[in-house]
């Protein structure tokens, strides 16, 4: 049984969140939205998303401290995290990925780049959770002996 991925659009637009999710139809997966960086941190403990495509600047927390929140709780340190912001100066950049970001992306969002980063940000989940799943049956197997 395959399950859909999980994506997080989180954005205080509602144009940019909708646009996110139109451009995001074509792929097989649930969506949920978060309007600012608190309401980001709460849907991500409930919903569990495989990624979160995760706009900077919002009120309440910034999307570099929700990233970082996020890399700090162990339940959800593995959830992919893709920075979709109007903010493209160098630093930011930096600021982004010491924030734990996997990958960084500049509006105005172009559809094709946007779906083949998601593609790829799903795909290495993918691998790193098979990863863990046979680590942890090694591990069973290797306990029972």
């Amino acid at each position: 049984m395959t399950t859909s991925n999980r994506i997080l659009i989180a954005d205080d637009n509602a144009a940019n969140r909708e646009l996110l999710e139109a451009y995001l139809a074509t792929i097989d997966c649930e969506i949920d939205t978060a309007v600012d960086g608190q309401d980001t941190l709460d849907k991500a403990a409930s919903f569990r998303p495989d990624l979160i495509l995760l706009d900077v600047m919002m009120p309440k927390f910034s999307g570099f401290e929700v990233c970082k929140q996020i890399r700090e709780n162990e339940e959800l340190r593995g959830t992919m995290i893709l920075m979709v912001t109007a903010l493209n100066e160098l630093g930011d950049v930096e600021r982004a990925v010491n924030a734990g970001t996997d990958d960084f992306l500049s509006k105005p969002v172009n559809k094709i780049e946007l779906l083949k980063r998601v593609d790829n940000l799903l795909k290495h989940k993918g691998t790193v959770d098979e990863l863990e799943r046979l680590r942890l049956y090694i591990r069973s197997m290797e306990d029972a002996k």
